[in-house]
C-alpha cells in the first residue's frame, strides 16, 4: 500500500477492455452478409447469457429481448441502414434468467463499402440500470413515460380509422401496437348480454376455446372488470391462483407473472374488456395505471363506434336484401348464380337489384339494375321498380315495351330518381337472346370455348327520364338479338363490380373480362371469383351480379322455330299455315299424327281469325324434350273457354278436340294479347 493507502490492483492507466468490463460494457461484431454475430464475455453477461446458449447469430438473442422490444430494435437498425447513417442507439428491456427485467443500451457503428452498401456493424452493449437520466434509473421513468404515452397516442390514432370490430382486433393483435407496453398477450372481450365474448387473443398464442364465452357474474378478472367498471391489476402468479381459481389452470402453463384487465366503458356502460398479460413480477406504478386506463378509454370509444357501425350496416344490408328476390327459381335448361354485396362505406343502403322471371315454355327473363342514390328512398324505389318490371314481363310484354312501361312507372312515382337497367329474355330451347338496355353497362358473354365478348347493345335513356322516341323502336328502347349457344354464359352486373380506387370503369371491365375468361366453368364458382376482384378496393358502392349459363343440347337440325303470319281476309295465309304444319310434322318424324296435329292447329288458327281482330302468328318448333309445339298468338286479351256443345251445335267443340288430341295445352298472356299453345309427343320411328 502506498503513502495514500491505495492498493495497486489495477495498472495505470487501465486497459480499455478492463474499463469496459468494470462498467458492464460489452462489445459485439455483426457480419451482415453472413449473419454471424460475435459477443464478448461482458456482452453475454449483460444479457445474462451463457456462452453455450448463444449460437453466434442474432436469433440467439431473442430469448433475452422482451417481445415488445424486438420490433422496435429491428426497425431502429433498418432505419439506420436505409437512411445511410453510420451510428444508431437504443434503450430496450431484457429478460433475466430469473424472470426479472433490466434495461440495456445498444450503440452500433455501421461499416459500408465504397458503394455505400452496409456490410458490418460493430457496437457496444451495456447495462443501463443505473443511468441517471434513462429508463433504468431508480426513481426516474421519464423515457418510459414518454414511450408508454406515445404508445397510447399512436394506438388511439390508429384506432380512429377502425370501422369494424375486426379492425379493432387487428390493431390490438399487432405486436408493434401494444408490445411497447411490455405485454406478451392481449385479449379483447365484447359484452354480449349477460356474457363476455372473447373475440381476440394474440401474441402469446394462448387461445382457449373453453373460455371464449364467460358469464359476467363468473369469477374471472375480465368479468370482474366489466361487473365493477374498475380495472383489475394482478401483481403475481400467486394472486392469479388465489383470486381466480377458475382461470388459474389456463394461466399456470404460461410464463405469465402479472396482468391487468381494463373495463372498456362508453357512455357509462361497459361494452367490453381488455386484458394484458406480462412476464414481469410486481405491482403497477401509479403512472402505469394512469396510462393503461387512458389506453382503455381510447379503445372503448373505438370499439363502441365499430359495434354501432356494424349494427347499422347489418340493419341496412338486411333491409336491402329483403327487397331482393328471396330465392332464385330453378330454370330447366339454365344454371343461374346471383350475388349482392352491400357498400362498406357507412350505413347507406344501395339501389342495386337483380331478378329472374320464368316465362314458361323454356323461356326466362333476367334483369339487373341500379337506382340512383344510397339511402332508404333509393332502396324503396328499387323494390317497387323491380316488382313492377317483373309484373310487366310476366304479363307478356315484349322486352322493349316492358322497359318503356317501367320507365313511365318510375316517372309517375315523382321521386326525381332515375335508374339504369338491362333486361334479357332467353329462349333456352333455341338459344334466342333478346336484350334491351336503359343506360346500363353492356353485358358480357363468355362462350363455351372460354372466349369473352362485350355485347354492344343498342340502348335507351335511363328509366325515369322523359321518353325519347327512336326511329323504328316505338318504345324508345330498341331490342338487340343474338344467339346464346349451349355452354355460353351471360354476365350482367352493376358498376359496383367494376369500380376501382383511382381507376375508371373501363379498367374494371377489362379486369372482369380477363377473370371471366380464365375463371371456372361452374357459375357459382365463377361468381365467387368475380366478386373477389373488388376485395376492399371498391367498397364505396353496392354491387349486384347475375350469371346465366345455357345448358342442354341444341334442337335437332330443322327443329325450328317456323313462323307463318295469319292475315284476316286472306285465305292463303291459313292454307300456308296448314301446309307449313304438315311439312314440318313429316320432317320431324310424326307422320302418324299428322292429321290430328293439323286438325288441332287448324282449330287454333281459325279461332284467332274468327274471334279476334288484327290476325295472328302461328309458330312451330321441336322442343329439346322431343315434342312438337304449336303456338298461335293474337291481339285479344280474352281467354278461350271450353263450352259444352249440344248435338246440333255448329261450334263449341274446338277446345274439346285440343284437349283430347294434344298431350298438353295452355294460354299465356303476351303484352296486349295472348298465346294459345299445344304440344304433341313425337312417336319413335325411322322418320325422326
Amino acid at each position: 500500500m502506498d503513502q495514500r493507502g491505495r492498493t495497486h490492483e489495477v495498472d495505470w492507466p487501465a486497459r480499455p477492455d478492463l474499463s469496459l468490463a468494470l462498467n458492464r460494457m460489452g462489445t459485439f461484431d455483426w457480419d451482415l452478409d453472413s449473419g454471424r454475430m460475435h459477443l464478448d464475455g461482458t456482452a453475454l453477461g449483460v444479457l445474462d447469457l451463457r456462452p453455450e446458449e448463444f449460437g453466434g447469430t442474432p436469433e440467439g438473442l431473442l430469448g433475452r429481448v422482451a417481445p415488445g422490444e424486438r420490433a422496435r430494435l429491428e426497425r431502429r437498425v433498418e432505419e439506420a441502414l436505409r437512411e445511410g447513417r453510420s451510428h444508431y442507439g437504443a434503450y430496450f428491456r431484457t429478460l433475466r434468467r430469473d424472470g426479472g427485467a433490466a434495461w440495456t443500451h445498444v450503440q452500433g457503428h455501421v461499416l459500408r463499402d465504397p458503394h455505400g452498401r452496409p456490410y458490418r456493424i460493430i457496437g457496444i452493449l451495456r447495462d443501463a440500470t443505473t443511468d441517471p437520466n434513462e429508463p433504468g434509473a431508480a426513481g426516474n421513468g421519464d423515457e418510459g413515460r414518454r414511450r408508454m404515452t406515445g404508445v397510447v397516442e399512436r394506438t388511439t390514432a390508429i384506432l380512429a380509422h377502425a370501422r369494424t370490430v375486426n379492425d379493432v382486433t387487428d390493431v390490438l393483435k399487432d405486436p408493434e401496437a401494444l408490445g411497447h407496453l411490455g405485454a406478451v398477450s392481449v385479449m379483447l372481450g365484447i359484452v354480449d348480454g349477460a356474457r363476455i365474448h372473447l373475440v381476440a387473443e394474440g401474441q402469446l398464442g394462448s387461445y382457449v376455446p373453453e373460455i371464449e364465452y364467460t358469464r359476467i357474474d363468473a369469477q374471472f378478472p375480465m368479468s370482474e372488470a366489466v361487473r365493477t367498471l374498475q380495472p383489475v391489476f394482478i401483481a403475481s402468479r400467486e394472486q392469479f391462483q388465489r383470486n381466480y381459481p377458475q382461470l388459474w389452470p389456463y394461466i399456470e402453463p404460461l410464463a405469465v407473472r402479472s396482468g391487468v384487465y381494463l373495463p372498456l366503458i362508453a357512455q357509462g356502460r361497459a361494452v367490453g374488456a381488455l386484458g394484458l398479460l406480462y412476464t414481469r413480477d410486481g405491482d403497477f406504478t401509479a403512472e402505469e395505471r394512469n396510462v393503461l386506463v387512458a389506453l382503455g378509454s381510447g379503445i372503448a370509444q373505438s370499439l363502441q363506434r365499430a359495434i354501432l357501425f356494424e349494427q347499422e350496416h347489418d340493419l341496412a344490408e338486411g333491409l336491402q336484401r329483403a327487397m331482393l328476390p328471396r330465392r332464385i327459381p330453378d330454370v330447366p335448361g339454365a344454371l343461374i348464380a346471383v350475388r349482392y354485396r352491400a357498400a362498406r362505406m357507412g350505413r347507406d343502403i344501395g339501389g342495386d337489384w337483380y331478378d329472374v322471371v320464368p316465362l314458361g315454355d323454356g323461356r326466362v327473363g333476367v334483369m339487373i339494375g341500379d337506382v340512383e342514390g344510397h339511402d332508404t328512398d333509393a332502396a324503396a324505389v328499387m323494390g317497387q321498380l323491380r316488382i313492377v318490371f317483373r309484373a310487366y314481363v310476366m304479363e307478356g310484354h315484349t322486352p322493349g315495351a316492358a322497359m318503356a312501361r317501367a320507365s313511365a312507372f318510375l316517372r309517375d312515382l315523382a321521386t326525381e330518381r332515375f335508374a339504369t337497367c338491362t333486361y334479357a329474355e332467353v329462349d333456352l330451347n333455341t338459344g334466342t337472346l333478346h336484350l334491351v338496355r336503359a343506360g346500363h353497362l353492356d353485358p358480357v358473354v363468355r362462350r363455351g370455348d372460354g372466349t369473352c365478348h362485350r355485347i354492344q347493345v343498342a340502348g335507351g335513356l335511363p328509366l325515369g327520364l322523359p321518353p325519347r322516341e327512336q326511329p323504328g323502336t316505338g318504345s324508345g328502347y330498341p331490342v338487340t338479338s343474338l344467339e346464346l349457344h349451349p355452354g355460353d354464359t351471360l354476365l350482367l352486373c352493376t358498376d359496383g363490380l367494376l369500380e376501382r380506387s383511382g381507376g375508371d370503369l373501363e379498367t374494371g371491365m377489362r379486369e372482369l373480362m380477363d377473370a371471366a375468361r380464365e375463371g371456372p366453368v361452374d357459375v357459382e364458382e365463377l361468381a365467387d371469383v368475380l366478386c373477389d376482384l373488388v376485395g376492399d378496393a371498391g367498397g364505396g358502392d353496392d354491387m349486384a351480379m347475375l350469371l346465366l349459363r345455357r345448358r342442354g343440347t341444341p334442337a335437332p337440325r330443322g327443329g325450328g322455330p317456323l313462323h307463318q303470319r295469319l292475315v284476316p281476309g286472306d285465305p292463303d295465309s291459313l292454307v300456308m299455315g296448314r301446309h307449313l304444319i304438315r311439312a314440318a310434322v313429316a320432317a320431324w318424324g310424326a307422320r302418324e299424327r299428322a292429321d290430328e296435329i293439323e286438325l288441332v292447329a287448324d282449330e287454333l288458327m281459325t279461332n284467332a281469325l274468327v274471334h279476334t281482330d288484327g290476325g295472328g302468328l302461328v309458330s312451330l318448333r321441336l322442343t329439346a324434350e322431343g315434342r312438337i309445339r304449336i303456338e298461335v298468338e293474337d291481339y285479344s286479351s280474352a281467354l278461350p273457354r271450353r263450352r259444352e256443345a249440344d248435338d246440333w251445335a255448329v261450334s263449341g267443340r274446338g277446345l274439346m278436340l285440343v284437349e283430347r288430341l294434344a298431350e298438353g295445352w295452355g294460354v299465356e298472356p303476351r303484352g296486349g294479347g295472348k298465346c294459345v299453345w299445344c304440344e304433341f309427343a313425337v312417336p319413335p320411328g325411322d322418320g325422326r
